[in-house]
């Protein structure tokens, strides 16, 4: 029976099954609180011991649940959706790796050791946004893979920082004189990884690999690698001053940003990269405030209703003739019913939409935004923004479900396949129960309860409404680029992050390289080298040929004249 099946359907197969007998471990340790700490000394120099540590508690259990359950799930949707890749297999293989890095980071909490998980993050996802080989797919995946390096740089240093405690152990550190320095680095490190003000621009161009990479990449995987540094390092970093303040700011920029540009955006996929960035935001807002374990909740929730998201996003794009303008779709609602379903419930779930998974977590920290000790400027940004998921969200439903048909009629949109049905059925059920089901097993998300007046409580409803109203009075569906102001294009690049990001160095080595070709290659090597070679040989061989035809002349004429008085001599005698 296996010999049958496809490479993606076996993986598939061997990811839920390790993710459902994860579980009953996983709740043991929810419930316990255990901890346990596998080392092994491979060489000890000095004082310095290298050595490798297995983490197994509550936080690692969890979270590779999650990630086994979502790539579980892609990689069936990949049984579907790939099966006319003649690569499956080398595609199987990469996902594969994808995940089992992710699962070296989430266990390993030694910061050498540690540097097996992040860089197979960032190789392998290189390798994944490259796929589809063409210009576009490369430039992409050069972004990425250079972002992704300042991160990796980053963890470099301050395992070089670290040497002075003489262990890298993320989970016994403690403060010294160099610990500021070891901070930057590894907050620098983390925003790289989760595409934080300014590393930004990376996430919506890493769009450019498969549907279902981007379902695993921006759910769960590469994209919450850095909050998930940021939660095991934040004992350490908790206690470094201007930590908190500096994150709080360029997380809500960040999340402000992203989610202004998701409503100027119209390529399906780069509008839900937007809404991963925002929530990205959320998550690092959270830590910003001190609540980590909240992070990690809401960490997990979106990665649910996100990759169902992508997922959904992908269906629709292959039954839509392949095209991801949002403008050109329209009344898919009436030709795929079960993926338009989940579709809402993941959008809903991503407004905060009361019940569904998204609600316990979103609510929760926009909730403790209002009574944490913040500037007020920051919890106004923080709710504009939560007002913007909302209207993006109805954009994205409205344009791509409920408009009116605009794509080609006679395009065949069946639900009959069962490998994709099954796919976002299994992450719809867990968007809409999972928020509940791990608010009441969680761990205490708070040191002290908090009691909020009943204004404060409906705010995140209101604004949400506001948001959702005035998207539908606002929004523009115009198909001219006559519309495209200098705001419009400002807000839409992502605050021009996207083409300062890549333009700058890419122009100054381009701007470098003609001026050296046009100065050496086509200069002074050409007038040194090949060029100046032939002109100095042909004016030698010009000039020898001018003396050489006088020569010749002066000679005849000499014999002549030789000839001549030769003769009158003859006669004369």
């Amino acid at each position: 029976m296996f010999a049958k099946l496809k490479s993606s359907s076996i993986s598939s197969l061997f990811l839920l099954v390790y993710s459902s007998l994860l579980l009953p471990m996983t709740m043991t340790f929810l419930y316990t609180q255990n901890c346990i700490l596998f080392e092994w000394s491979i060489m000890q120099m000095s004082s310095c011991m290298i050595s490798i540590i297995f983490i197994i508690d509550s936080i690692s259990l969890s979270f590779s649940n999650i990630v086994s359950l979502i790539s579980g799930c892609v990689m069936m949707f990949s049984s579907s959706y790939m099966s006319h890749d003649p690569f499956l297999k080398r595609f199987t293989w990469l996902v594969m790796l994808f995940v089992f890095s992710m699962n070296l980071l989430v266990f390993i909490p030694s910061l050498p050791s540690l540097l097996l998980g992040w860089d197979g993050l960032g190789i392998v996802s290189f390798a994944l946004v490259i796929y589809y080989q063409n210009t576009k797919s490369l430039g992409a995946g050069m972004i990425t893979v250079l972002a992704n390096r300042i991160g990796d740089v980053m963890i470099l240093i301050s395992i070089a920082l670290l040497v002075l405690q003489g262990h890298w152990a993320i989970t016994l550190m403690w403060d010294f004189h160099l610990s500021m320095w070891a901070g930057m680095t590894v907050t620098i490190a983390a925003m790289t990884k989760s595409a934080q003000i300014p590393f930004s621009s990376w996430l919506p161009a890493a769009m450019a690999a498969p549907t279902p990479v981007s379902a695993l990449v921006h759910s769960s995987t590469l994209v919450t690698a850095g909050v998930f540094l940021l939660i095991r390092f934040f004992p350490f970093l908790n206690n470094i001053s201007g930590f908190k303040s500096i994150l709080l700011f360029l997380s809500v920029l960040t999340l402000l940003m992203a989610g202004i540009g998701a409503n100027y955006e119209n390529d399906l996929k780069k509008v839900i990269a937007l809404s991963t960035l925002s929530q990205l935001g959320v998550m690092m807002m959270s830590l910003a405030m001190g609540m980590p374990y909240l992070a990690l909740f809401h960490l997990y929730t979106h990665a649910l209703f996100k990759a169902l998201l992508f997922l959904c996003a992908g269906t629709i794009i292959h039954n839509s003739s392949n095209t991801q303008d949002i403008r050109h779709m329209g009344m898919i609602s009436q030709q795929a019913p079960l993926t338009i379903s989940c579709m809402n419930i993941a959008n809903l779930s991503l407004c905060g939409a009361p019940f569904l998974s998204g609600f316990y977590s979103k609510d929760l920290i926009l909730e403790f935004s209002l009574v944490s000790p913040s500037n007020m400027i920051m919890v106004l940004l923080i709710f504009l923004a939560t007002g913007m998921t909302a209207a993006y969200s109805l954009r994205l439903s409205f344009c791509s479900l409920w408009d009116h048909m605009k794509s080609s009629p006679y395009h065949s949109k069946m639900e009959m396949d069962p490998y994709i049905n099954w796919a976002t059925t299994i992450l719809a059920l867990t968007a809409i129960s999972a928020g509940f089901f791990m608010q009441t097993i969680f761990i205490t998300f708070s040191p002290i309860p908090f009691v909020m007046p009943m204004t404060y409580k409906y705010m995140t409803i209101a604004v949400i409404t506001m948001g959702v109203f005035s998207a539908s009075m606002v929004w523009d569906m115009s198909f001219s680029t006559k519309s495209m102001n200098k705001m419009k294009f400002f807000l839409a690049t992502m605050w021009f992050l996207a083409p300062i990001s890549s333009q700058p160095l890419t122009k100054f080595s381009m701007l470098l390289g003609t001026n050296m070709m046009k100065s050496i290659d086509l200069g002074w090597m050409e007038i040194l080298g090949g060029q100046g070679s032939n002109m100095l040989l042909s004016n030698l061989s010009r000039q020898n040929q001018t003396i050489q035809i006088k020569s010749f002349n002066f000679f005849i004429s000499l014999m002549l004249s030789a000839f001549a008085i030769f003769f009158a001599f003859y006669y004369m005698f």
